[in-house]
């Protein structure tokens, strides 16, 4: 029976763990490697890592520090930040990462997208969508880890990431991060139903009921969090959790 994925995103700066609030507000929650550990205990369904200062240092996610997270895994993950040619996506892919995912250089440059799916496959190229809103209140997506605006509709886009041939899209709505306050399901429901490839919602969870909300009425194809997985009670103490077999089982039966 089709379960709907539950997947952690890590943020990564400085070579740390941080966490963030309408990406802005960076607080360090720890040592990725040792969540990695902990995710194994709790049979996480797959991690997301993204390095928030490799494009906007011009630089890639170090190929390195996916070597380790390969040794230490036990479920599959996808890494972003800063991909833009296809030698790195094979360095990537080579080190351990079962998909790569494609943010900034995605808008700048579309066709690099199609040029990856074409030689790496659909299922390995993962696109990351960063909505916005601009000062007339219009929806937008944004590139550079949310500091730059573009004049682009995120529904048309969506389509014109399914023409390039990614096999997912992962849509984060800026003004949602680190909130917990719940995803913005009008903006899930859209994309979703505008694309037949599989959307992520992410950005916004702070509750097992929102995961509910954007499956069921939002119809997202998977669910991603960040603050939700490493914070715990109302004074936001880190502690890295991940929901129990039964508490999944509750989730998606409601």
């Amino acid at each position: 029976m089709f379960r709907p994925r539950i997947i952690p995103v890590l943020l990564l700066k400085d070579k740390g763990m941080v966490k963030s609030i309408k990406y802005k507000k960076y607080k360090y929650i720890g040592d990725p490697i040792n969540a990695v550990r902990i995710f194994n205990d709790q049979l996480a369904d797959e991690l997301v890592f993204l390095d928030i200062e490799a494009t906007n240092e011009n630089r890639t996610i170090d190929i390195q520090f996916v070597k380790s997270i390969s040794k230490e895994a036990d479920m599959p993950f996808a890494i972003g930040g800063g991909i833009k040619d296809i030698e790195t996506i094979k360095k990537l892919l080579n080190a351990g990462a079962e998909k790569v995912i494609i943010n900034t250089a995605a808008v700048n440059n579309p066709e690099f997208v199609k040029r990856s799916v074409l030689e790496f496959g659909s299922s390995t190229i993962v696109v990351s969508m960063d909505v916005g809103k601009n000062l007339f209140g219009k929806m937008r997506v944004y590139t550079n880890s949310g500091k730059k605006s573009t004049n682009i509709d995120p529904y048309n886009y969506a389509k014109e990431i399914e023409e390039l041939g990614a096999g997912e899209i992962i849509l984060n709505s800026i003004y949602k991060d680190g909130t917990m306050e719940g995803y913005d399901l009008t903006l899930i429901e859209k994309i979703s139903k505008n694309v037949s490839i599989p959307v992520v919602a992410s950005c916004g969870a702070g509750s097992y009921n929102h995961f509910n909300e954007a499956i069921k009425i939002a119809y997202a194809s998977a669910v991603a969090a960040g603050s939700l997985f490493v914070y715990h009670g109302p004074r936001k103490a880190v502690l890295i959790n991940y929901p129990s077999k039964e508490d999944i089982k509750l989730i998606f039966e409601k």
